[in-house]
């Protein structure tokens, strides 16, 4: 398994053979006005692509988590084949169609689906707590599975909860890509994991990799990678969590 960090909470991920291009943020840096009732108005994305946009357009297949700004834009609706195999929690699926996309496949809750040989199965999570994260909506996990590959688990945009404390009981993977920026309002808690979420999931489940994205792009992530580093230091922890910069490819081995 390799996966690259393309940025925020975008991925490239090469798996059993399959490639997936997860969340597509593919905005140009400054195109989109920053979260509103947050910190600061800069801009997002608050940093460009890593590289040519033309190299991440042609995956196996798509799948998008959720159908907030900062993991499926304007830009990705634009660039991508609409014919292109499009993978969706259920919910999402008439967006998706009414912006053009004819090849959607929805992961249903509690089954498992099968891409090409990959086994990919719907978590869920929470995008928030109380009022907030009622607001936020439905979001989504994903456990992918295939034969001679590490079971990987994308937690998705969720705080550190019982649901995810649910996939890792549940699915043991041996590596877990978590959503670390912190995101916030002005008013409420913490909408995905801070730096105590990490730090709580390392303890949970010591005998699994932790890759943490979605940090340094979008204005209302306040954990900063050099922040969740120096905590993960403190903690001991540093050893047990890859912190990728934009571009940056990670291997995992079964």
């Amino acid at each position: 398994m390799k996966i690259q960090l393309i940025r925020n909470a975008a991925l490239w991920l090469e798996y059993g053979g399959v490639t997936f291009l997860i969340d597509p943020m593919l905005s140009e840096q400054g195109a989109n006005p920053p979260i509103v009732n947050t910190e600061n108005d800069r801009r997002n994305p608050l940093v460009p692509l890593p590289g040519p946009v033309q190299q991440w357009l042609s995956p196996d297949a798509v799948l998008v988590t959720h159908l907030h700004q900062d993991h499926w834009d304007a830009a990705a609706v634009s660039l991508l084949p609409h014919e292109i195999p499009l993978l969706c929690q259920d919910g999402d699926q008439e967006t998706i169609a009414a912006q053009g996309f004819g090849n959607i496949t929805v992961v249903e809750d509690n089954t498992a689906l099968t891409f090409r040989g990959v086994t990919l199965t719907r978590t869920a999570g929470r995008h928030g707590t109380g009022e907030i994260g009622e607001w936020m909506g439905k979001v989504s996990g994903f456990v992918f599975q295939a034969e001679g590959e590490p079971v990987l688990y994308l937690a998705g945009d969720t705080i550190w909860c019982p649901e995810v404390k649910q996939a890792l009981d549940e699915y043991s993977p041996e590596a877990v890509i978590v959503n670390a920026g912190g995101a916030r309002f002005i008013t409420g808690g913490h909408i995905t994991m801070n730096d105590q979420d990490v730090v709580d999931l390392c303890h949970y489940a010591p005998e699994t990799s932790v890759i943490a994205v979605h940090m340094d792009a979008i204005n209302h992530c306040l954990v900063t990678r050099d922040l969740l580093k120096a905590r993960l230091q403190q903690e001991g922890l540093l050893d047990r969590v890859d912190l990728p910069l934009d571009g940056e490819w990670i291997q995992v081995d079964a």
